[in-house]
Parts: structure tokens; C-alpha cells; sequence
């Protein structure tokens, strides 16, 4: 059988100068080049195991969730690619603005209940960003094969095989000790397992593009993100992320099911949708610069996030909803939290996956989770517009810290009873 990786040009990065230390091909694969595989492997590269990235599209690669929030900075910093991603010029950003009408309601994310870690971030061009990350673990020794997609799986943990396809219909296998699955919206382990379960969130639809937005800088404050609300439906709302080169990500999201925009074009409806709000007016002379692109039905979790030989991190276990761009938090944070037990698994301690790794991380995604029920139903939305005075009131920090993206906080009373804590804020804010 051909090898899964027949020719120097399927290869990106340099391979490791060492063997698996069990004989393998590697010690950990990692299916999918995004944040979560990239942040992972370059954590588990540096405690000293052999990784093999499999993507199955050649990056740059187009892909939204282009808002990051403050905590993706500390897990970054931590595996050492913090400094490339400063050096690229990506768009500052320090915070958010929700607007509904009349009412407008800025948030800074320096203003937030946890005391150490950051309060800033970036909006990045996903194209730019993921090249950049692969880019880092490719120079630190991490092998990345590019169009090499994995087709089927044989898991056993110590022993597992993947069969692989690359871009030129060539098949292989690949052995290793473990895989950690990071294709995103991909999926790939938990389709091949049968592990994909709708979510319990409304199905929705997003249509988004870039543009040239032409803003001056009084229509908007480049260094946040706007999302704006329909002025007559709660459940329809916008985004606007401004980039750093004068362009912008554009998007709409509205339930897949309704019947007044099922059967409409796309771009119709999105036209429609953006002249109903101020953001109409503020992109009134910007240009598309990417055709308009949809994602549907996005919202599923995985009926578990490990087994025998396997893990999910990213997407690949669970996506909620783009409205607090939790979607690479949430990758970054687990494929950290992933990497730690691989490496106590490399040291021969025991782990517990089910105590050690997904309980603690659905403990940040049911926070997640519990703000994207409140902003559809209306109670979110009714804090932020009528929250208490003041960016240093307590509260109001508390509601900041998890936009932030400290969902795993524990500290946080927000966090530690978030649906107890969510149902006494919207009392006192009604």
C-alpha cells in the first residue's frame, strides 16, 4: 500500500528528527491543522512526544470565527506562539459594542473579574491566522501533511491506525499511540463513530461575507466588534468584525426555520436584514470582497469526548454559536487541556479523562452554553441593555469576565452557578 504521504509537496513543515518513542509513525496524531490541532500538538511537541498533523485542505484556507477573545491570548502565550501572532498586525481589539435600537451598550474587556490573564485580543483573517500557527509548530518540528484527509479509523488506546487520503487520491495508514481529533466543523471521529448529536439550541443559518467597509472612524470604533440585534426580533442579529487592512467580516444569523427567509435567495436576505439596522447605514459605501457564503444548521455536541485511544478538542466535540465568539476559546482551551493529559499519559501516570478532561471543560462550555440561551430568549439581551452603572460594578465585571472568555473561572459567581446567577441579574435589570 502507498505511502499516506507520497510526495515532499503533500508535506508542509519539517518532519521530527526523532522516532515515536513507541516505534510507531507517531506518538499522537492530530486530525486538523486549526487552533485547536496547532495549539495541541505544539504543546505536546515541546514536552518532548512526536506529532503528525493530518489536514485535509491545503492552508490558507478560508474559515469564520474570526473574533477572538482575551483568554485565547494566555493559552498562546503559554505555548509560545504569542509573539508571531503580535508580529502579523491583526486588528487590536479590546472589546465589544451590542446595539438594539436605541439601545446602545459598549463592553471593555479590560473591565472583568479576573485578576491576571489578558483583556485584549485581536480580529484576525482566519486564512492569515491558522497559516500563521501551522507556520510556528512547522518550524518547531511538528510534520503537518496538507491534504491528507482520514477516512477511517481503527482506536485502541497505545494502538490505534487512521487511513488516510491524500489530495491525490493516494491511500495509507498511519499508526499511533493516540489520536486527538481537531477537524472542527469536520467532525471526522465522531461521524466515523457515530457520535454527532444535534444540539438542543434552535437550528440557525448565518450568511456572512468581507468587505471593504469604507467606516469613518466616527460610524464605528475599529478596535471592537459590533453586534447589533434586530429591531423587532430578538432572535435575528449581526456582526460586524473590522480587520486591520480597512476591511470587515460581515454576517447575519436567523433561525434556519423560518418560513419569511427559508425559501428566500441569500442574498436577498441578507440585504434585507442588514437595511433594517444602523449597521445598514454604516456599510452604506462598502464593496463585498468575497462572495456570500452560508453555514447552516452549525449547532451539534458529541455524545462524548473520548474513548479508547481518542479525544475531541475544538469544534469536533461541541459547537454552540458565533454570538460571544466563544468557538476558538473553546478550541484553544481544550487542546490545552487535552495536551496535559496526553503528556501525564507520555509519563506513564493514569488519567481519567472523564474527571480530568471533560468534565472540567464542559463546565466552561455549559457556562457558554447558558449565555447563548439567555441571549435568544431575550434575558441576556435585557442585562446588557439595562446592566448596572458603571464598568467597575462588581456585576457588570462578572458578565464581562465570561464574554472575556473566562468561562472556567470558578472564582466567578457567574461561573460557579451561572443559570442561578443569569435569573438574579435579569430580575434586578428588568
Amino acid at each position: 500500500m502507498p505511502s499516506a504521504s507520497p510526495s515532499a509537496e503533500a508535506h508542509s513543515g519539517k518532519a521530527h528528527s526523532g522516532k515515536a518513542h513507541s516505534g510507531k509513525d507517531c506518538d499522537v496524531a492530530i486530525i486538523g491543522a486549526g487552533p485547536s490541532g496547532t495549539v495541541a500538538a505544539k504543546f505536546l511537541h515541546d514536552a518532548g512526544l512526536k506529532i503528525i498533523i493530518l489536514e485535509k485542505y491545503h492552508l490558507p484556507r478560508f474559515v469564520i470565527g474570526e473574533s477572538l477573545l482575551p483568554n485565547c491570548m494566555n493559552v498562546l502565550e503559554r505555548c509560545g506562539i504569542l509573539p508571531a501572532v503580535e508580529a502579523a498586525g491583526f486588528q487590536f481589539k479590546d472589546g465589544a459594542i451590542f446595539e438594539r435600537g436605541p439601545f446602545h451598550s459598549p463592553v471593555d474587556f479590560r473591565s472583568n473579574f479576573e485578576t491576571e490573564g489578558w483583556g485584549t485580543t485581536f480580529q484576525v483573517q482566519r486564512d492569515r491566522f491558522d497559516t500563521i500557527l501551522a507556520e510556528e509548530v512547522s518550524k518547531a518540528g511538528v510534520e503537518i501533511r496538507q491534504g491528507h484527509g482520514v477516512t477511517a479509523a481503527r482506536l485502541a488506546d497505545g494502538d490505534c491506525q487512521l487511513t488516510v487520503r491524500n489530495d491525490a487520491g493516494e491511500t495509507g495508514l498511519l499508526s499511533c499511540g493516540f489520536v486527538l481529533d481537531a477537524s472542527g466543523y469536520g467532525r471526522v471521529l465522531p461521524r466515523l463513530l457515530d457520535l454527532v448529536r444535534p444540539s438542543k439550541l434552535r437550528p440557525r443559518r448565518a450568511l456572512f461575507t468581507h468587505m471593504r467597509d469604507h467606516m469613518a472612524p466616527e460610524d464605528h470604533d475599529r478596535n471592537k466588534i459590533l453586534i447589533t440585534v434586530h429591531p423587532n426580533r430578538i432572535d435575528i442579529w449581526y456582526w460586524l468584525i473590522p480587520f486591520s487592512d480597512g476591511t470587515a467580516s460581515v454576517g447575519v444569523v436567523f433561525p434556519e426555520d423560518d418560513v419569511i427567509y427559508r425559501e428566500r435567495e441569500d442574498q436577498h436576505v441578507f440585504r434585507t436584514l442588514i437595511r433594517n439596522t444602523r449597521l445598514g447605514a454604516i456599510l452604506a459605501r462598502a464593496e463585498p470582497i468575497r462572495p456570500m457564503e452560508r453555514l447552516s444548521d452549525y449547532s451539534a455536541h458529541s455524545t462524548r469526548l473520548h474513548g479508547d485511544g481518542y479525544a475531541l478538542v475544538g469544534n469536533a466535540g461541541a459547537f454552540l454559536d458565533p454570538v460571544f465568539s466563544s468557538g476558538v476559546t473553546i478550541a484553544m482551551v481544550s487542546a490545552e487541556m487535552a495536551a496535559k493529559q496526553l503528556i501525564r499519559r507520555h509519563r506513564g501516570e493514569s488519567v481519567d479523562w472523564e474527571a480530568d478532561y471533560a468534565e472540567p471543560l464542559m463546565q466552561g462550555v455549559r457556562t457558554f452554553e447558558s449565555y447563548v440561551n439567555a441571549w435568544y430568549d431575550g434575558r441576556f439581551q435585557t442585562i446588557l441593555f439595562n446592566r448596572p452603572d458603571g464598568e467597575n460594578n462588581p456585576l457588570t465585571k462578572m458578565v464581562i469576565s465570561i464574554l472575556a472568555g473566562y468561562a472556567w473561572n470558578r472564582n466567578n459567581p457567574l461561573v460557579a452557578q451561572t443559570d442561578r446567577y443569569l435569573a438574579m441579574l435579569h430580575d434586578l435589570c428588568a
